[in-house]
């Protein structure tokens, strides 16, 4: 189910249709509540298993009138009335408004759900912890095996115990952000780009190469594990010029960047790893070679590599109607694949301007050009017009990102690099990494200011960030 649905769905009888209008029209409503911290509405707002609806789903569905389903100009008209006539019913019974209960994150369709006071234990003999306030003890040994991989020594738990303080946390959270636990190959942050970066062994070049080598994937967890550590500016995960190379030493691991032309690269490498664009075209691990195999491959128009870009470094999944924000005049089928049609146009014309600054970087191949590959090539879309069509002639390289025109994908990823969805996606990254889930309602307060003090206190550095994520109450009360 798509989370951006769920309130659209909850007021559109069969058949459902999609509303990306829905999370919207709802936040602006009702700012206040809980689903609007950290992203979209969840489809548990106001649905059991989608489309049945819960309680609050089919008390606000019963204040809309008129013969389903709705379009899009009749849910955005009908949705604040609606919401004003439910907001403090009771459609739980549980003797809390609606409107509320989705304030303080809790249920309006759960009577089991409301808000009230908690009774803490006089004692924490029993349980060992004390799970209503910050427990120093309790978040010490959590920032060992979180960031070491291992319960703190005896020695030291005695020691800590004997003198708790946050000096001391703080001080054994930078010791653990050092060590290969953390930082290492199969680390914890190595494999937080997993996702991103979607390795294949069967096609890997360089070392462990695969039967068919395309592109070395170890250049780019190097170089997400290096801007995301020793006081780094994260934003070069999307904007910087240079690579990365894991140089293992006994130590541990270090991360050393490096500037080479694709002929060094070639005689230092041979073909299979090269890292073949040149400096002055280079956005980060969008224009690492392995991101353009994988994605862009022989395409023309590289609708996939956007999506990928826009999901795994944004947060913003577009087959799930996240992040959709049409451009006037917009889809263009310059590639003749039918992105005009009714049932396509709504996600394309948000995609297809994303995607024309990537339209210049060369994949695997394709067209009837003999560029080199993994490479930039200003003519690329011109080498399509045999396969896709006369409309590539006119294909553009300026694009829109969140409604800003961006000339080229340099300009694409600095606007994604400084965005609110980048900063957001960054720290959901590490939280999920930490807690295991994404935040919960009651946690969604110091996730946004978390992630906004990301952009601005702590200067896009990461290992500041965590700094800040170990003293929350989300981290610190059992």
């Amino acid at each position: 189910m798509l989370r951006w649905m769920s309130l659209a769905l909850a007021l559109a009888a069969a058949p459902a249709l999609a509303r990306p209008v829905a999370p919207s029209a709802f936040c602006a409503a009702w700012p206040d509540a809980t689903p609007c911290g950290a992203g979209p509405a969840d489809c548990t707002t106001c649905h059991t298993a989608p489309p049945q609806r819960n309680l609050f789903g089919a008390q606000l569905d019963a204040q809309i009138a008129g013969a389903r389903p709705l379009t899009d100009a009749q849910f955005l008209m009908a949705l604040p009335a609606a919401l004003a006539a439910v907001e403090a019913q009771d459609a739980d019974g549980d003797g809390v408004g609606n409107r509320e209960e989705l304030s303080v994150g809790t249920s309006p369709s759960d009577a089991l759900s409301k808000p009230g006071e908690g009774k803490c234990p006089e004692s924490i003999e029993n349980n060992g912890w004390d799970v209503c306030n910050r427990d120093l003890t309790y978040v010490f040994r959590k920032v060992h095996l979180d960031f070491c991989g291992r319960s703190p020594s005896r020695d030291a738990l005695g020691d800590f115990k004997a003198d708790p303080s946050e000096a001391a946390i703080e001080a054994a959270l930078a010791a653990c952000l050092k060590t290969e636990y953390w930082i290492g190959r199969d680390g914890a942050v190595w494999n937080l780009a997993n996702r991103k970066i979607r390795p294949l062994a069967s096609i890997k070049a360089g070392e462990g190469e695969g039967d068919i080598p395309l592109g070395d994937y170890f250049d780019d967890y190097a170089y997400f594990v290096y801007t995301q550590t020793g006081d780094r500016d994260a934003r070069e995960v999307l904007t910087g010029n240079y690579f990365v190379a894991e140089v293992r030493t006994d130590k541990g691991t270090v991360y050393e960047p490096w500037n080479r032309t694709a002929d060094a690269e070639f005689e230092l490498r041979g073909f299979g790893p090269a890292q073949l664009v040149n400096m002055q075209r280079r956005a980060g691990m969008l224009t690492h070679r392995w991101f353009l195999m994988s994605n862009t491959m022989f395409t023309g128009v590289p609708r996939t590599t956007a999506a990928q870009a826009y999901r795994a470094f944004l947060g913003l999944d577009i087959s799930r109607l996240e992040g959709l924000e049409p451009v006037e005049g917009e889809p263009v089928d310059y590639d003749e694949k039918g992105v005009q049609e009714a049932e396509c146009a709504r996600c394309h014309s948000t995609l297809d301007p994303l995607t024309y600054p990537f339209t210049r970087y060369e994949g695997i191949g394709g067209g009837t050009g003999r560029a080199l590959p993994f490479s930039y090539n200003g003519n690329r879309h011109n080498t399509f017009v045999a396969v896709d069509g006369p409309g590539m002639a006119d294909l553009p390289e300026a694009g829109v990102l969140f409604g800003q025109p961006v000339a080229n994908l340099l300009e694409w990823a600095q606007v994604a690099a400084n965005s609110d969805a980048f900063a957001r996606a960054t720290l959901l990254d590490y939280w999920k990494l930490l807690f295991g889930e994404a935040p919960r309602p009651e946690e969604t307060a110091e996730f946004d200011q978390l992630w906004q003090d990301f952009k601005t206190t702590h200067e896009y550095r990461v290992e500041r960030m965590l700094h800040a994520l170990v003293k929350t109450e989300a981290y610190g009360v059992p």
